[in-house]
């Protein structure tokens, strides 16, 4: 009997969350229909790009149970939201990146620093060296810098999420593979699925990472 109550409880609160993700799959899924032309910026393309991020900064702040993802995460969304725009136009692919870590150093407020796992942190940064060395010699002039400084925060924002675990582990993990798919897309060789792949991975991790800010509402229910 408790259990079927415990289930009963929690049936609202899940249906109440899928119906507020509802304008983010459907931006989403927007995004996708329309599939406008990377090769042609505008603003139309901008906001199509960003919307579900926006869906998902409203989603984190009206769901997120008290704590640091209350505030941080959608700092990082609508920063996220900014950088989208700024990446839509290539000579503002600085200004792009400089947003993205912004969002990332929001992300590392929310996360927090315990557990520790310092273990985690040695292989997440081996490996984001290995790549990083990969890139350099392909990189234009100017843009080593940023990109190595932008890499370690985003590292960072990856060894956090490990170190939580859960589906925020997996958000972790796929915005990692949207900005090395990116990257190597950019500076390396263009990549036949590039894009596809850069953004399915992109708004899965957005959205578990806004998913985690009702993580601990979650916790205290059971």
């Amino acid at each position: 009997m408790v259990a079927r109550g415990k289930e009963s409880g929690r049936t609202p609160d899940t249906l109440l969350l899928a119906l507020r993700l509802v304008p983010f799959f459907a931006s989403c899924a927007l995004y996708f229909l329309l599939w406008l032309p990377s090769e042609e910026p505008g603003w139309t393309s901008a906001l199509v790009k960003c919307l579900p991020i926006l869906c998902l900064a409203f989603f984190a702040r009206t769901s997120a149970s008290q704590g640091p993802g209350r505030r941080f995460i959608p700092m990082g969304l609508l920063c996220s939201a900014l950088g989208d725009v700024f990446l839509i136009w290539p000579n503002l692919f600085l200004f792009g990146m400089a947003a993205f870590a912004v969002a990332h150093l929001c992300y590392l407020g929310a996360l927090g620093w315990l557990p520790l796992r310092p273990v985690l942190l040695s292989s997440v940064a081996a490996a984001f060296g290995f790549y990083v060395g990969l890139l350099q010699p392909q990189l234009p002039p100017g843009l080593g810098l940023p990109v190595f400084l932008y890499a370690a925060i985003l590292g960072l924002v990856l060894w956090r999420a490990l170190a939580r675990g859960g589906p925020t582990a997996i958000g972790g993990l796929l915005f990692s593979v949207s900005d090395a798919v990116l990257a190597w897309d950019t500076f390396v060789r263009p990549l036949l699925p590039g894009r596809l792949i850069i953004m399915v991975t992109y708004y899965s991790a957005q959205a578990l990472l806004a998913l985690s800010t009702v993580e601990a509402r979650a916790s205290k229910a059971d």
